[in-house]
């Protein structure tokens, strides 16, 4: 496999001017594919030969083609009857040219060729080049939502792939453009651990890690890492001036960085070290004339925006700076120039047109006010905003004939002669320049040609306060236009650009230029199995190469863990959901690997089979990467699309105990048991507010901070429109403190009903809190919603027996299926808490608290009690919808698995998606079965214990299993440790399912082969293997890095602080590739392990035959 180094070119001779490539030739270009891409620099001079050879591959390869299509149509012509079945097209020509193709940067070609190898390979994911060139692809088009499947697809199928460091950097660059930090944060720090070279240094990384800690708010970690990063001796001037500049930027704007005047001092000084650095940086001039201004240095700053127009393009943001101090000199018909400026060059400047909106109205010019304003309403951002008042005041005024009667006669423009006013030389100048930058695409291919402009705007975070328009740490400069808005006391904020759009996907029209596909993508089209019939010859040969993915078996097809693809692996939106060909198969052996064991053998002869494996460095197995459900077909009628909940009341405690309860329960995907706690006398008063603050006043409380609103609806900050993102802030407090709140909150309504009552009614403000909004009021498109603002306690732990054990003794009178602990529970099994899972959590509510949308973790099923005395409102979707609901999520950009997200009913009833209404009361139990959608709002106030439940059927854990294998693809922790948990199942429990026996020992086989062939490659490179006997509770362990499960061979290293952290094999290769200072310890014996697999068998019950002679 290739490394990321290209041959020698001592040995290359000129390159023949014929089609027939030689022997040499196609041994070299055996070794170039996708992984060479922005690398092998082939625009310069000393790159002329290998360009040449690349370009006459394509054409030879082309001719196969084209000889192939010629042979096709005089075989229908001849309707000839003779098999040519031997002479198909090898399916890796098109992988090999798409990797060509992308070398030459010919992405249109490179995308056809690369879709037309998917259509044609069933087990395309097999090989990861192509998948790695798929998402480069991607990444040029800024197609981020498909280069996120390709690249993650990558990871999972290869962890060792040589370009993973590369691809973890472009996973940091997408995240970070889309507002996932978290996500961002942890695929930049895997970029930087790898040892392997990518397209940014590791400086370069380091400054996105610090800057990605600044706009998540955590300033004191952003300013120890900028600061660290200038004492590298080796830090380019470039990424010192972005650093400083950073770094002045926030003493401007963190308070906690120090007083007033010496954070003054300090931004000053290190914008003037930025400059100094870099003099080039528009962005730098343009906080130094922020800070001045500030200062009221009136001079200095005009001299600053005039450096930073003179040395970047065109800025709105800069001319809005301009009028705020033209009109704080008493000079308005400057200020109206700069404004006018400002928002022509970005008509959503919400700051500029607020800002201009307040110029005429302090003229009295009420109707260009009132139009400034109404503008301002329509920007998408508007933060810390009063805006809608203002609207109304206004409209009230010129509405009355008295009040109108207030304006005055015009000492500016009117805003329509404004607009056409000539604009300043200086202006138009670099608005010239901007669109140049834009008409020639990539701004920064002179730097580096193979990074897409996308880069430069993940330095701009949309929502940051303070993280302004960012350079790339390499220098890249971005050409779009960045956005300030103005806060409240005249703060500022920056913020992120639409895309650019010069990096399109190719018009169908232009397939005409493209042999192999059609090219308007992202889309998945029918597979054809067929490839042509034509001797492929050398071709064969040339591609034979272009797979050298190692895996342990012998390619036979695997049989599917996870049902068919709703999002249409990678090929984009555009699904053939009848695509019979890419689903797999489902049932009892889902994931039984097919490589060189099977499950007829023994530990031992597995063991062996495995021998001499991990010598050659084979670890990956033979596992399609999992995908979401397509949604169950045909869909369902509209009028079927909201079922009755499945609901049953309990009157005695012997129906609670009943096995009809207990398959009546696990045969829905959500059930209501109402009646509960009175048939089994369960004292829920032990859980009330007062009896939490009794027995444990001071225990932590997680709170979320929210806004009411009706269940059925989810306004956006602005309140302007209905979305799907479920937004809230999360602090911390104490259960006697929430109390306070929570009585507070009910005295409160109470007092608001009892003056309802004798007519007095407190009209909605538009205040930033919308702290008086009344939920119930009536919205229409002209009255924009207005919440209040509440607080929900949630996550507040009851798993200590001793402070909570007359709650957790309460309890023990559940049913076994429904207990925290029990036998017949898989996760009372794992051998440790996993909190909220196998221990209690308790939520305490106000009305509106919500918990947005969600599978419970690794897709186990819930509990959940309502303690009262208020109700709640639950929705729920089957499992079976858990992939059309990805699917929204990703239309409305949020992570399906970290996001916090409202569904809308719309959406849905749209989608075809059923959905479960109903009311929990007090004293309701509610079911939530494997891998339910759902989410709950409270209708008053109330507090509720949840906790989940694992029950043995093949359905929970195939389901619990799959999740597993989604949430590593996709970066997740997941929180069940499967592997730990499966053979602490197979050393404590008799299974007589055959489905479950056979899914539970898949697992086991695939990780007794991974333990034999990580022990056998560590022990090749001469490491010690330490055995260090598991200790008893001990809990499962998970890699410090990527957070995946590591099982029974744990590779540690010590940290400053004198603790061991715990490493994956692949995250610890990455650190070390010979695994220098790691402590490779293993916690299981191999034969301990092998005694276990064995005795892991089948439990038959007894049959009893009666019968007679």
């Amino acid at each position: 496999m290739v490394s990321g180094g290209f041959p020698e070119d001592t040995k290359m001779q000129p390159v023949q001017e014929e089609s027939v490539l030689t022997a040499q030739e196609m041994s070299l270009l055996a070794e170039y594919d996708s992984r060479l891409y922005g690398f092998l620099q082939l625009n310069t001079v000393e790159a002329t030969l290998k360009k040449t050879l690349i370009s006459k591959a394509v054409q030879y390869l082309e001719k196969v083609l084209t000889d192939n299509r010629l042979f096709q149509e005089l075989e229908q012509k001849s309707k000839s009857s003779v098999d040519t079945a031997d002479k198909s097209v090898n399916p890796k020509t098109y992988c090999k040219l798409g990797h060509l193709h992308l070398l030459l940067e010919d992405y249109p070609k490179a995308l056809s060729a690369y879709q037309k190898f998917f259509n044609l390979e069933e087990e395309y994911w097999k090989d990861a080049p192509f998948l790695y060139g798929l998402g480069l692809v991607y990444f040029h088009y800024n197609a981020f939502q498909w280069a996120v499947k390709a690249f993650q697809q990558v990871l999972y199928v290869d962890p060792s792939f040589s370009r993973a460091s590369e691809v973890h950097l472009r996973l940091g660059i997408i995240f970070k453009i889309n507002n996932d930090l978290e996500s961002s944060l942890k695929h930049f720090q895997l970029a930087l651990i790898d040892s392997n070279t990518c397209s940014l240094s590791k400086i370069d990384i380091q400054f996105h890690v610090a800057h990605l800690h600044e706009v998540q708010g955590k300033y004191h970690r952003a300013k120890e890492l900028y600061e660290k990063l200038l004492q590298t001796p080796d830090v380019s001037n470039q990424v010192r001036a972005n650093t400083l500049r950073q770094l002045g930027w926030m003493y401007r704007t963190c308070e906690s960085l120090g007083p007033k005047m010496q954070r003054e001092a300090c931004a000053i000084s290190y914008l003037l070290k930025a400059i100094e650095a870099d003099p080039n940086s528009g962005q730098s001039w343009y906080f130094l004339g922020r800070c001045h201004s500030s200062a009221n240095k009136v001079h200095d700053a005009f001299v600053a925006y005039r450096h930073s127009i003179d040395k970047s393009e065109a800025s709105a943001d800069t001319w809005c700076s301009i009028g705020v101090l033209y009109q704080q000199q008493n000079q308005p018909m400057d200020a109206l120039q700069a404004y006018i400026c400002a928002v022509q060059l970005d008509k959503t400047h919400f700051a500029a047109w607020t800002d201009l909106g307040i110029l005429y109205e302090s003229c009295g010019q009420l109707k260009d006010s009132l139009t400034c304003y109404i503008n301002a309403s329509r920007c998408k951002v508007q933060i810390g905003s009063n805006i809608a008042a203002r609207v109304k005041v206004l409209e009230t005024q010129l509405a009355n004939p008295a009040l109108s009667n207030l304006q005055r006669p015009e000492t500016l423009p009117s805003i329509e002669k404004a607009w056409n006013l000539p604009i300043p030389a200086e202006l138009t100048s670099r608005q010239g320049n901007a669109n140049n930058i834009q008409q020639r695409g990539t701004g920064m291919n002179d730097v580096k040609p193979y990074m897409a402009q996308s880069y430069t705007q993940s330095l701009i975070h949309p929502t940051n306060t303070n993280a302004g328009n960012l350079l790339g740490a390499g220098g890249y400069m971005c050409s779009a236009k960045k956005r300030r808005v103005s806060g409240p006391g005249g703060s500022e904020q920056l913020l992120q650009p639409q895309f650019m759009e010069q990096n399109s996907f190719p018009q169908q029209n232009s397939a005409s230029n493209v042999p192999y596909s059609n090219t308007q993508l992202p889309q998945e089209p029918s597979r054809n199995t067929h490839a042509g019939n034509i001797s492929a010859g050398g071709a064969d040969a040339l591609t034979g190469a272009a797979f050298n993915g190692a895996t342990l078996g012998d390619g036979s097809t695997q049989m599917g863990a996870v049902p068919a693809s709703a999002g249409g692996a990678l090929m984009g939106p555009n699904i053939n959901n009848n695509n019979n060909s890419r689903k797999q198969k489902s049932g009892s052996l889902a994931l039984l690997p097919s490589d060189v064991a099977t499950l007829k053998m023994s530990a031992a002869q597995i063991m062996a089979a495995c021998k001499g494996l991990g010598k050659q460095g084979l670890f990956n197995t033979n596992m399609p990467p999992p995908r979401p459900p397509s949604p169950p077909f045909p869909p369902l009628p509209k009028e079927e699309l909201y079922p009755p909940t499945p609901s049953t009341y309990l009157e005695i405690k012997k129906d609670a105990f009943s096995v009809e309860l207990q398959k009546w329960v696990y045969s829905h995907p959500v059930a209501v048991v109402r009646g509960l706690a009175a048939a089994l006398k369960l004292d829920l008063g032990l859980f009330s507010t007062k009896s939490l603050v009794e027995a444990n006043a001071d225990h932590i409380v997680e709170v979320r901070t929210q806004y009411q609103q009706p269940s059925d609806e989810n306004w956006d900050t602005a309140g302007k429109c209905q979305v799907w993102p479920c937004d809230s802030s999360r602090s911390y407090t104490s259960i006697a403190k929430y109390a306070q709140y929570q009585a507070q909150s009910f005295q409160e309504s109470l007092k608001e009903e009892q003056e309802k009552a004798h007519g007095v009614y407190h009209h909605d403000t538009d205040s930033d809190s919308g702290s008086s909004a009344n939920i119930k009021g009536v919205k229409t498109k002209k009255d924009k919603p207005s919440f209040k603002v509440i607080k929900f306690g949630t996550n507040v732990d009851l798993s200590d027996e001793v402070k909570w054990r007359l709650q957790l003794q309460e309890l023990t009178k559940l049913p076994a299926m429904f207990r925290v602990v029990s036998a017949n529970n898989m996760l009372s099994h794992v051998g440790h808490s996993i909190l909220g899972m196998n221990t209690v959590q308790l939520y305490m509510k106000v009305p509106g608290s919500r918990t947005p949308g969600h599978q419970e973790n690794n897709n186990l099923c819930s509990v959940n009690i309502n303690i009262g005395p208020g109700d709640c409102e639950w929705f729920a979707t089957p499992v079976e919808y858990w992939g059309a609901m990805h699917q929204l999520c990703e239309k409305h950009k949020i992570n399906y698995l970290s996001g916090s997200w409202w569904p809308l009913l719309d959406d849905l009833y749209e989608n075809n998606i059923p959905l479960y209404r109903f009311i929990q009361r007090p004293g309701d139990l509610v079911w939530v079965g494997p891998g339910a959608v759902h989410w709950v709002q409270a209708i008053g106030w109330c507090n509720n214990i949840a906790w989940n439940v694992g029950p043995f059927t093949a359905e929970q854990y195939h389901l619990a299993l799959d999740r597993y294998e989604w949430n590593k693809l996709n970066a997740f922790k997941s929180i069940v440790p499967m592997i730990h948990l499966s053979w602490n199942l197979a050393r404590n429990v008799k299974i007589s399912e055959q489905n479950l026996f056979e899914m539970i020992k898949c697992t086991l086989l695939r990780t007794l082969k991974e333990s034999q062939i990580i022990l056998e490659y560590v022990e090749s490179l001469g490491k010690q293997v330490v055995y260090q006997q598991r200790e008893k509770n001990e809990i499962a362990h998970y890699c410090h890095i990527c957070e995946v499960e590591v099982f029974n061979i744990l590779f540690c290293r010590e940290q400053e602080n004198g603790k061991h952290q715990v490493y994956c094999l692949d995250c610890a290769r990455k650190l070390s590739p010979s695994l220098d200072g790691f402590i490779s310890l293993q916690q299981y014996q191999m034969s301990q392990i092998g005694e276990i697999y064995d005795a892991f068998q089948l439990h038959l019950p007894l049959v009893t035959v009666t019968g007679g002679i």
